[in-house]
Order: C-alpha cells, then structure tokens, then sequence
C-alpha cells in the first residue's frame, strides 16, 4: 500500500530503539526522510545505519527532549538538513514506574517535562509551517494508560491522557488547515522499557496470556499503525487515540 508520504521529511524522537525507531523505520520503507533523535550517540548512530537501507536521506540530532531548548533546535536542524518538517512523532521514554505515594516532586516534575511539556514544545515547533503549507502529520505515543489506570504507574496515568487531551484539542482547531494530530497507545509490546519494568521472564508470558491475543506485541507493529495515521490513508482521521494492545484493554473506547 502506498501511503502517500515518499520524499516527505519527518521527525521522530525518541527515534533510536524500540516503538521510535520501529516508526522510523516504517516512515522510511515508504519513502520518508527521516530525521531521528535521541539521548544516546552510540544508539543514534546504529539506527542511522539501520535506516539507511531503506535508500533515503536520514539524519539525527543528539538531543533530550526535557530540555526546554531541544525542541526547537531539534525542528531547526532538521529543517535546514532535511526541509521542514511535514510528520512529527512524538515519542518519549515512558516515566518512572511506582504508586503515588512511591514517587516525589522531581519524579513529577522529570515525567511533565518528559511526556507532556516535551511534546507540547515539539508541536508548537513544528506546527506553524504545516499550517503555512496546509498539510502536516502529528502522532504522538503513549501508553494504554490514557484509557484505564495500571496498578504501579501513577506517573504515566497522569501524564499520557493529557497528551491525549491535547490531541483532542488540537486536532479541533488546525484540522481545516490540513493538518492532522493522532494519539497512538500501545499496550504490552516487547521493548527495553517493557522488560525493564516486568518482572522477568514470567511476567512477560503472564502478560501475553492475559492479551486475548495471546502475545506480547512487536515494535514493528506500533510503527506501521504509526506510518498509516502518518500518511494520506488515514486522511479523514484526527483527534483520536488509538489502541495497539492486541485487545488488552478492557475500556470502550
């Protein structure tokens, strides 16, 4: 399926490992110059090889998007390596796990500068030439937890719904400009971060016996739903969240 977006330039941070660098990938198998960004060199330079097989232009910029300043130099250098940025994904590394009597002020404060005010930034960044140029793609990634709470992850139940909420906002008041904003939320997919917060291997085969799927999900397949919304297939849908949990969650949408 051609989804429209060859040649197009986009943006994806967190873009070095797991989900980011899954959606990377699928944004460039079709055709996407890619810039990638991320905190770790060695990472960031083994996904630009990575990425580089796939035949066009690819770019990263060492850069943590909690730093109020990356945003905009992120944007900036890929606009003047790339051109302007036509689809941004916003991914970020999910907050510390724990109860809410577990975590402090600097956990609240790391995680809102993380996984809300890091996308914030990144979105006005980008959103006034998509507005120019009347067409534009934001996604934004988060968890399934903008749907229902999870025991042990009071950090993430906060801040993933209110990127979902600004999605929602958003997509209201651009969508006649052209420009698109989407939420992606997965649930259990295997990544660094999921088995770094199980509790070890039979965790993992609890959780996948849990998904009526009776799996745990694959990066790869967050990054293609990613690529879809990204792309002119998905030219009628904006302002949603959508879940890639396998059927985990037991919320209606």
């Amino acid at each position: 399926m051609d989804l429209g977006i060859a040649g197009k330039v986009a943006l994806v941070t967190g873009g070095s490992a797991g989900i980011g660098l899954a959606a990377a990938k699928s944004l460039a198998r079709e055709g996407a110059n890619v810039c990638v960004c991320a905190r770790s060199p060695e990472r960031l330079a083994d996904a630009v090889v990575e990425l580089q097989e796939f035949g066009g232009v690819v770019h990263a910029v060492l850069a943590d998007v909690e730093d109020p300043a990356a945003a905009a130099r992120v944007v900036a250098e890929t606009r003047d390596v790339l051109g302007p940025v036509d689809i941004l994904v916003a991914n970020a590394g999910g907050p510390p796990t724990g109860r809410f009597v577990d975590v402090g002020a600097a956990d609240w404060d790391a995680a809102i500068q993380r996984n809300l005010l890091g996308t914030v930034r990144l979105i006005h960044a980008v959103l006034p030439e998509m507005r120019e140029r009347r067409w534009g793609r934001i996604v934004t990634i988060t968890s399934r937890t903008v749907r229902e709470s999870l025991d042990g992850l009071a950090l993430s139940n906060a801040t993933r719904p209110a990127v979902a909420g600004v999605v929602r906002s958003l997509a209201r008041e651009v969508a006649r400009d052209g420009v698109l904003i989407n939420n992606v939320a997965p649930g259990s997919i295997d990544t660094e971060r999921l088995r770094q917060v199980s509790g070890g291997e039979d965790d993992l085969a609890a959780r996948a016996a849990d998904t009526p799927m009776g799996r745990i999900g694959r990066a790869e397949e967050v990054g293609d739903v990613v690529a879809f919304l990204a792309g002119e297939k998905a030219s009628y849908v904006t302002g949603t969240s959508l879940l890639v949990d396998g059927g985990e969650s037991r919320v209606i949408a």
